[in-house]
This record gives structure tokens, C-alpha cells and sequence, in this order.
């Protein structure tokens, strides 16, 4: 790939106001609001499928202040936002970045309302990531989007990203975040909602007869989704198998790009400004090995494969400056054989009867924090202890029974004799006593053993002296309520006992082009680049090392490509 060229006499192939790079909910942002702006635009996507990471995520957006929060008469603060995120981001990000963020985040998720088919509510229980932190929340921060329906996309639904199987009932039936924390959690009214959603799917048979993938479409589809038919309805062009090779500049700016279109190279003017929106370097191991902490492998992510870091490749052949591309959006994942190859381990670890260890048997973090943190947790006590990389949850037959793990939907629903011969050994460890656990995973028995006594007495007092796991409110939000007195402990007693490998996964890296409040790509010399913008895990992160809420990926991704597409159209 050429990281840069030059114009010349050649003609442009096409030309537009805007060029957005990605396809993924930044970039659609960026490309519907460029176009209320009086600009002509397209978005280009590498792959066959639109929608990127955004496609396959939970699709929430971490917005405080937001106008729904607002409605609902819950408090928040412009001054409490911009505590909370200073202290998360610990320095390492600008205040003008932040501030930035506080304001026009806000503006972005109520100009999408108004203007397209999008539609939020904000979750009142989904706490903040880091409640000891000040200004932190204890809910509304966080927006789920309202479903939609897939017919409305016609012959484009096929060409959306599906969504990972586990984010779906049974892989086939679509849950919103909402009811997903009702099911699993076991909620009242959990097996009446289940059996619902079960239910609309199997007698929708008009769209059975048409996909086996649901019309209800919810989390990251419904997103995308939503934007993909914003788009329709003011024909803004979406090219597919359209990928970036190289910047083209000239003695002031960025002026176009070239890329490679179904195999043949094409030349496309930006008269106004490129932004880029392709996410991460995630499956580029190259680049992994240049930046991010060791041991790391590509095949870790759960992040879609075209996902290689073209566009900061290309930034930095104009001179671009890079910043956090040491950090992650982390998560701990376990293998999957099959389509899928992984998946992440968001919320299982919340729940009562599980316990992680490294090599020696010992726990390392509390089981129940933030995934990123998981992962932070796994490199540093992998430097001190060299018994990490990877770690291991380990439950056992009771846990087994009630909850979902990965790939494993509760033993009541799938028991083991149920399931595929190969993931035996592979998926997950099976034993009929810890030692015989421990000697299959080849940890340490007597750390085991220790590990696992010292839960059960935590389970019994609802006290864990070690890590405070089930002490505030995130840890608790995906609890079992129904287990006292901590609804994030129980005890690890019935054999069999179970084990699953634990990666240093990832669902995007942060690093990427540093930019300015404007969205603008920077020069080492702090200078911007003239027509070129970034936005989501392009550039670097604005939540900086850290994960403030759910939708901390999301949210600032589609804001600054609000902001991009404002500040190129000159307003």
C-alpha cells in the first residue's frame, strides 16, 4: 500500500464534497450529517459488508446529560462529566477533546432522533464503569437503541454485518440490552419474556421464508440498520469492496485518496475533506507486535478481519501523529470453533459461582469489573507473577446449570451431552474434582484448591476480602439477584468443575491519529492536516486508557464524525 501520493494530471475517477472512509456508526454519522449540510458524499467500505465493528456490538452510546436522562428528571452535570472523565483518562487526553465530547455528544444523539430513524432510551440501572471515581453515575448515561425493523432495508439487509450469535438467543433471536440483563440475570417475568421473543421469531413466517437471521433487529444491528436506511432515504452512496490505499495531497491539504475498488485502482477528490472511520489495526499482528503489550495475537479480537489499521497507515504517510497505540478496548475472550473463532466474556463473570485464576491457581482482579480492565489486569500481574497468558474462569456444576458461559448456554437449557464432541478439551475443561481440573488446564492443584475455599467462604458472607467483587454497583448490575447476600457470589462446590481458557482479547485497539476538538488528524508538530479528519478507533481514543460506560467506543465515534462533518462544511 502506498502510504502517500501526490496529485497529478491524471483525472479524478469520481469526485466529492466528502469522503468517508468506514462504514461502521461513525462513519454514518459523519456521512448523513455531511449531507444535511449541504454536502455531496460517499462512504467507502473495504469489505463486502457495511457496518464494521458497529454492526456486531452491543450498539449503546455513553452520553451523559443526554436529553433522555434529562426527561426521565435524573441528575447529571456538565461539571460531574468532566470529573468523571478526567479522572478516567488520567491525564492523557486533552481537556479540549473532553469538553468537546460533554458538548456535542448531546447535540449528536438528538439531531439523529430528529432527523433519522434512529431511536435511543437511556438504561436508569446501568451504572458508570468506575463508580468510585467522582462524578461518576449510577445510570442513564448509557442509551440502548429501540429496535428496528429489517424490512425496512430490503435487499440492503443482506449486505449488513450480522451480529455475533452471542448476542442472540439460542443465535437466532434478537434481544435488546434491556432484556438481555432480564434473562440473564433472571429477573421477574424472565422465562414469560423469553418464551416471547422465542416465540415472535418462530411465527414470523413470511420473513422465515425469506432469512433465518431475525426481522427484530436490536444492539448493534439496530444501529447501523437505522443509519443504513438514513442514508437510503437521501441517497448517499455506500460503495462496498472499496478499500483505501493512499492519501493524495497537495502543497496545502488532503484533496483526495486512492483506492481499490473490485480489484481496479480508482482516484477520488474530496473538495472539502477525508474522514477517516475504518477502525483499528486489531488483525494486523505486524502492528500488534510494534505497539501493543506481549504476548498478543490477532486471533484474539472478536472484531471483524478487515479491521488492519489501512487508514492510520495512510495517516501517518502524511505526516500524522499517533498516540495510545499501546492500548485496547480489551476483553477477555474464549476460543469458539466454527464461523465465529471467538467470543468475549462481557458479563458472564458477574455472576455467582465463578472464579479466574492464572497458572498458579491464584486470582489476579475482581471477576466482575470492567473488561477492559480484565485484560489490564491479566498483562500486569502476567510481568509480576509470569503465570498468566492465559488465565482461566473456572465454575462449577451448579454455575453450569443456571447461567451461559461463551458459547454455553445453561446446562438446563443445553446440557453437556448436548453439545459438539470437539469442544470437549478445546471449548471448555470438564473434571470430576479441582485436581483433576487442574491437571487437564496444567495449573497448580494446591492454588486451586485454596483459591476456591477462600471463594466459598467469601459466598457465604458476601464479603470478598481480596478484590470487593459484587461491592458496587456495576459489579452488581449483572448479578444474580436472586442469590444472598452478594448476588455476584456463590459457592464453587458441585462437581464436575469446569474451566475456560481466558485470552487477552480485544474488540477494537484505541490507538490510532491523534486529533483535536475539531476532529482534525494532527501533525507531530501539533499542527492539523488540512482536510483530513478522524474519527471511532481510527484516532486515538478520547476516553484516553479508559472505559468510562457502555457505549464509550460508540458514542465518541459517532460524535466526532458530527463534529468532522460540521467543521469541513464550515459551521
Amino acid at each position: 500500500m502506498r502510504l502517500g501520493a501526490s496529485p497529478s494530471d491524471a483525472h479524478w475517477d469520481h469526485e466529492f464534497d466528502v469522503v468517508v472512509v468506514g462504514s461502521g456508526a461513525g462513519g454514518l454519522t459523519a456521512a448523513i450529517a455531511a449531507h444535511d449540510l449541504g454536502q455531496s458524499v460517499v462512504v467507502l467500505e473495504k469489505s463486502d459488508q457495511y457496518g464494521g465493528t458497529s454492526a456486531i456490538s452491543g450498539g449503546g452510546v455513553w452520553v451523559p446529560c443526554n436529553h433522555l436522562l434529562t426527561a426521565a428528571g435524573a441528575n447529571d452535570s456538565h461539571d460531574d462529566a468532566l470529573a468523571y472523565l478526567k479522572a478516567a483518562t488520567r491525564g492523557m487526553v486533552s481537556e479540549a477533546r473532553l469538553l468537546a465530547y460533554l458538548e456535542h455528544a448531546p447535540r449528536m444523539v438528538r439531531y439523529l432522533e430528529q432527523r433519522t430513524c434512529l431511536r435511543y432510551r437511556a438504561m436508569p440501572n446501568y451504572s458508570d464503569y468506575y463508580p468510585s471515581l467522582l462524578g461518576s453515575k449510577p445510570g442513564y448515561r448509557t442509551m440502548d437503541p429501540l429496535p428496528f425493523n429489517a424490512a425496512r432495508l430490503g435487499d440492503e439487509f443482506a449486505r449488513m454485518r450480522p451480529p455475533q450469535p452471542g448476542t442472540l438467543i439460542a443465535g437466532r433471536v434478537a434481544m435488546t440490552a434491556g432484556e438481555a440483563h432480564v434473562m440473564l440475570c433472571k429477573e421477574r417475568g424472565w422465562t414469560t419474556l423469553f418464551i416471547r421473543r422465542m416465540a415472535r421469531y418462530w411465527l414470523d413466517i413470511p420473513w422465515r421464508l425469506r432469512s433465518k437471521r431475525d426481522r427484530r433487529l436490536t444492539l448493534g444491528s439496530s444501529l447501523v440498520g437505522s443509519l443504513r436506511r438514513s442514508m437510503m432515504d437521501r441517497g448517499v452512496p455506500l460503495w462496498l469492496n472499496t478499500a483505501l490505499d493512499s492519501l493524495v495531497t497537495d502543497a496545502r491539504r488532503v484533496v483526495g485518496l486512492v483506492a481499490t475498488q473490485n480489484g481496479k485502482t480508482i482516484r477520488i477528490a474530496a473538495r472539502r475533506g477525508v474522514i477517516l472511520a475504518a477502525g483499528g489495526f486489531e488483525h494486523n499482528q505486524a502492528m500488534r507486535d510494534e505497539y501493543l503489550p506481549k504476548p498478543t495475537r490477532a486471533e484474539w479480537t472478536v472484531t471483524p478481519p478487515s479491521n488492519t489499521g489501512d487508514a492510520i497507515r495512510a495517516g501517518q504517510g502524511v505526516g500524522a501523529q499517533v498516540a495510545l497505540m499501546d492500548h485496547a478496548w480489551w476483553a477477555p475472550t474464549v476460543f469458539i470453533m466454527g464461523r465465529e473463532k471467538r467470543r468475549a466474556l462481557f458479563v458472564e463473570r458477574n455472576l455467582p459461582g465463578c472464579v479466574m485464576v492464572n497458572r498458579l491457581g491464584r486470582r489476579f482482579v475482581d471477576e466482575a469489573a470492567p473488561y477492559s480492565e480484565i485484560v489490564y489486569a491479566m498483562y500486569a500481574d502476567n510481568e509480576k507473577s509470569n503465570a498468566n497468558m492465559p488465565a482461566w474462569l473456572v465454575f462449577d456444576a451448579e454455575f453450569r446449570r443456571k447461567y451461559p458461559c461463551g458459547p454455553l448456554l445453561p446446562g438446563m437449557v443445553r446440557p453437556d451431552k448436548s453439545l459438539p464432541a470437539a469442544w470437549a478439551g478445546t471449548v471448555y475443561f470438564k473434571g470430576e474434582s479441582l485436581d483433576a481440573l487442574a491437571s487437564q488446564i496444567g495449573i497448580d492443584a494446591k492454588g486451586l484448591r485454596e483459591t476456591v475455599d477462600r471463594m466459598n467462604q467469601y459466598a457465604a458472607t458476601g464479603d470478598d476480602k481480596e478484590f470487593g467483587k459484587g461491592s458496587d454497583n456495576f459489579d452488581r448490575y449483572y448479578g444474580d439477584g436472586n442469590v444472598k447476600p452478594n448476588p455476584c457470589l456463590a459457592p464453587i462446590a458441585k462437581p464436575p468443575f469446569y474451566a475456560m481458557r481466558i485470552d487477552a482479547g480485544d474488540i477494537g485497539t484505541k490507538g490510532g491519529l491523534l486529533t483535536d476538538e475539531y476532529a482534525r488528524v494532527l501533525r507531530d508538530d501539533g499542527q492539523p492536516i488540512p482536510g483530513l479528519y478522524a474519527t471511532g478507533n481510527t484516532s486515538a481514543a478520547v476516553m484516553g486508557p479508559s472505559y468510562p460506560g457502555a457505549g464509550s467506543t460508540l458514542g465518541p465515534a459517532m460524535t466526532f464524525g458530527y463534529i468532522a462533518a460540521h467543521h469541513l462544511a464550515g459551521v
